[in-house]
């Protein structure tokens, strides 16, 4: 692991007894994909996202302190108000990597209570802002210990600390746009946290809309972590990360300039990049559902006989996220609802558009 000198805490002197601390965190989608990592939790590329608003998850922290410091961590988790033991070795590997940074964490007993806007491992990244909002809880009890600490370096921190119980969750602590990993274009980005795009964007981007069609609400056959590991090896693996750089690079250029062609260009290029590493890696394996295809095909006939900005982008997952700007807001709903909610799982589908990030409550 890279040791990031400046998120080591000393261990504090005086901790508070009890309390509780709330928050919500933001699902984000990526724009320019990051697939295959290094350790821990290193992208292999950069990637891009837009931050979403309404896709979030709902953290409540309890923390109770301990009359001596415990071996171990001691938590209990309740997802949408039920024990589920499967989260517990996830949470427990997020302890441990992340001890080093928060050495109060053996002092406590902690509740965690947590829920979601939208279905779990659905292709919508649970994952980010179900452990951007656990770390922005851990942050926000940090700031409590030792309030000298900047809102800035909170964040930062958070950012840092989400990246080691998932990697796209440290896009998830800001917004609306942020990039993750070094880029030599991109001054101040770096592999270990997101920061936000340090340009102006283009007015155009300025409440860009997020429809996401839920096209399968069932636990994705290959989950993102195991995906991420057959990039060792791939065929394709080092010209992927190759164009991934050279796609942040000409997108960073898109959101400052407004171009909203080559925005789709790009981003439709990597939904379908993305898929592509998956049905060539060994073993191989598709998250797309048929009719995830035939909404693509909708997509594009749409935009051709009408010249909408509309376009597609896919997470690791067979869900459908529609992007497109919010004063075509109307005509994509009439879209939707009379072309492209039959291909939706019990015609479902999520509104949403660019968010700012954490917040508490």
């Amino acid at each position: 692991m890279i040791d990031y000198l400046q998120f080591v805490s000393e261990t504090p002197l005086l901790l508070p007894d009890n309390g509780f601390i709330s928050c919500t965190s933001p699902s984000n989608i990526a724009l320019v994909k990051y697939w295959g990592k290094r350790r821990v939790q290193l992208p292999e590329n950069p990637s891009i996202s837009f931050t979403l608003s309404a896709c979030k998850t709902e953290t409540i922290l309890r923390y109770e302190k301990l009359k001596t410091t415990a071996t171990d961590f001691q938590f209990d988790l309740l997802f949408e108000g039920k024990t589920k033991p499967d989260f517990n070795p996830k949470i427990q590997s997020f302890f441990e990597r992340i001890e080093a940074y928060l050495p109060f964490l053996k002092a406590y007993q902690f509740t965690i209570e947590t829920s979601n806007t939208f279905p779990h491992s659905s292709g919508i990244a649970s994952s980010a802002s179900g452990m951007s909002a656990l770390a922005y809880c851990l942050m926000q009890l940090e700031k409590k210990i030792n309030p000298e600490i900047t809102d800035s370096f909170v964040l930062q921190k958070a950012s840092f600390l989400s990246r080691l119980g998932s990697g796209s969750a440290c896009r998830s602590i800001e917004g609306p746009i942020t990039i993750w990993g070094v880029s030599n274009d991109v001054p101040e980005s770096d592999d270990g946290y997101a920061i936000k795009f340090p340009y102006q964007f283009h007015e155009n981007f300025a409440d860009y809309q997020d429809t996401i069609l839920l096209v399968d609400k069932g636990e994705k056959q290959v989950s993102s972590s195991v995906g991420h590991g057959l990039m060792y090896g791939h065929p394709f693996a080092s010209e992927r990360f190759q164009q991934a750089n050279q796609n942040i690079t000409r997108l960073k250029d898109v959101l400052i300039s407004g171009d909203l062609d080559t925005f789709i260009e790009i981003v439709e290029s990597e939904a379908l990049t993305l898929h592509a590493m998956m049905m060539t890696s060994l073993p191989y394996f598709i998250l797309m559902k048929p009719n995830t295809l035939s909404i693509i095909n909708k997509i594009w006939e749409y935009r051709k006989e009408t010249g909408s900005k509309l376009c597609f982008t896919l997470d690791a997952g067979a869900n459908v996220h529609l992007l497109y700007p919010e004063k075509e807001k109307n005509h994509v709903k009439d879209f939707i609802t009379s072309e492209l909610v039959v291909y939706c799982q019990k015609g479902q589908y999520i509104c949403d558009k660019i968010g700012l990030g954490a917040k508490l409550l």
